[in-house]
């Protein structure tokens, strides 16, 4: 029998790709190929995401640009998954009907069963599971990202409950993977040649509360940097209010450990913290950013801002803007608010128009590219592990990579202007210049570390 070619479309954050990466481990080789180009497949996965309204129209606008296959090319079955299906089960059938099978958050491990029913099918069909399902590492999982660095997904779901947010009814509530597990994979990957490993999770800081069992990142990074051939280790997505003193003092002393961290803030106003339910107010994050700073002087903090928050005054923004030009971070990413239906800060008094929201994104971000552009200069001169990647998009003439600062597919990239290394060795970069996102340098030896 001939193999049915299946080709995958991931959007959205890691942690989807990650979902997508073990959908795709479930289909079994003999039976099933998997592809790039969409135009030879016979069928078509795309997996979405719709944390906020422009990721939700990324997510429809995609599946319609697919939906041509069908009528132009060798697809038999277009299958939407993920966090739009799991949101909005009921309405999507009838605004999508290009779409054979919807498949929510939780269905991965039935992918195959759903594919051989649905094609005994005329009419399109919705299986959403409830959001409750966990990959371990014995779970098969195809990785889509380069040889040389994965993702590796500690824990899914998240109880913080912020007013903005609709993780918790998309993703359910924070379920965590044994260390025991986590470990394994790691173990697994480092087999295959990769030397980064990005932990994420909604919350990495609450990591293994709800089992109650001593679970948590401090003990898991411990296990974690055990492990030989694994260089770095980055965290993700750490929420201000966890970061205990236990674990900066681990990513102080354990080199492997990158000196970097995402922290989400979203916002630095005390009434705009309370309303969007968050833990830590700014006389708490001003104190974390300090001890992060005295205690690992060569940190590089990542954060993440919401603007246009309801009620958000030009006061309260303004003084967020003050925030960001005092020159905390080395990284910033700005979201315009988004009015999320079932979410509590949907039901605010306040909304604030569009147009101010972007003006205020543009404001914020001009003032980052300006502290980020001081940050990167405050580096030539010196020497930095690089991670080799391939050639420069730009030039075929050089080579890039990404210095233990620089996080995959956010942050900017190294390019190489002189020496010559393989793909996935890390090498001794010597910055010469810089840009607002990226740093230029020169291959100092040419034996990897």
């Amino acid at each position: 029998m001939e193999k049915l070619k299946i080709s995958l479309v991931s959007l959205g954050c890691p942690k989807n790709l990650v979902d997508a990466e073990v959908m795709l481990g479930h289909l079994p080789p003999d039976r099933f190929e998997i592809i790039v180009d969409e135009g030879c497949a016979d069928i078509i996965v795309v997996n979405t995401c719709s944390f906020i309204q422009d990721a939700k129209e990324e997510s429809i606008e995609t599946i319609l640009e697919l939906a041509d296959q069908k009528r132009s090319g060798r697809c038999r079955m277009l299958i939407v998954s993920g966090c739009l299906p799991q949101r909005y089960q009921e309405e999507l059938a009838e605004q999508l009907p290009e779409v054979d099978l919807f498949i929510g958050t939780s269905d991965a491990p039935r992918i195959v069963a759903l594919i051989e029913r649905q094609f005994g099918c005329d009419e399109s069909t919705t299986e959403i599971g409830t959001p409750d399902y966990l990959y371990d590492h014995s779970t098969p999982r195809v990785n889509s990202s380069p040889f040389y660095t994965s993702y590796i997904k500690i824990a899914d779901g998240c109880s913080n409950y912020c007013s903005y947010c609709i993780i918790p009814q998309l993703r359910g509530n924070l379920r965590s993977r044994s260390v025991e597990s986590v470990v394994e994979e790691a173990n697994a990957m480092a087999g295959r040649g990769v030397r980064e490993i990005n932990l994420i999770a909604q919350d990495i800081t609450a990591y293994g509360a709800d089992r109650q069992d001593g679970t948590a990142i401090e003990p898991l990074l411990r296990e974690l940097v055990k492990i030989e051939k694994i260089d770095w280790i980055r965290l993700l997505y750490a929420y201000p209010d966890g970061i205990r003193a236990e674990l900066i003092d681990l990513i102080a002393s354990e080199e492997k450990i990158c000196n970097y961290l995402d922290i989400p803030l979203q916002h630095i106003d005390d009434q705009i913290l309370g309303q969007m339910n968050r833990r830590l107010d700014s006389a708490g994050i001003q104190d974390l950013l300090q001890r992060l700073r005295d205690k690992i002087p060569d940190l590089t903090l990542r954060t993440s801002f919401i603007v246009g928050f309801p009620g958000e005054t030009a006061a309260q923004f303004e003084k967020m803007l003050h925030f960001v030009e005092e020159g905390h971070f080395e990284r910033v990413g700005v979201f315009r608010y988004s009015r999320e239906e079932g979410t509590r800060a949907a039901r605010l008094e306040g909304q604030i128009p569009a147009r101010t929201k972007k003006s205020r994104l543009n404001r914020l971000m001009k003032a980052q590219a300006r502290v980020s552009f001081a940050h990167n200069r405050k580096l030539v001169g010196r020497v930095e592990k690089v991670l080799v990647e391939g050639y420069s998009e730009e030039t075929e003439l050089l080579l890039k990579g990404r210095s233990a600062r620089q996080a995959p597919d956010v942050d900017g990239y190294c390019l190489i202007t002189a020496g010559q290394a393989d793909v996935g060795q890390i090498v001794a970069l010597r910055i010469t210049d810089s840009s607002e996102y990226d740093l230029i340098g020169e291959i100092v030896t040419e034996n990897p570390c």
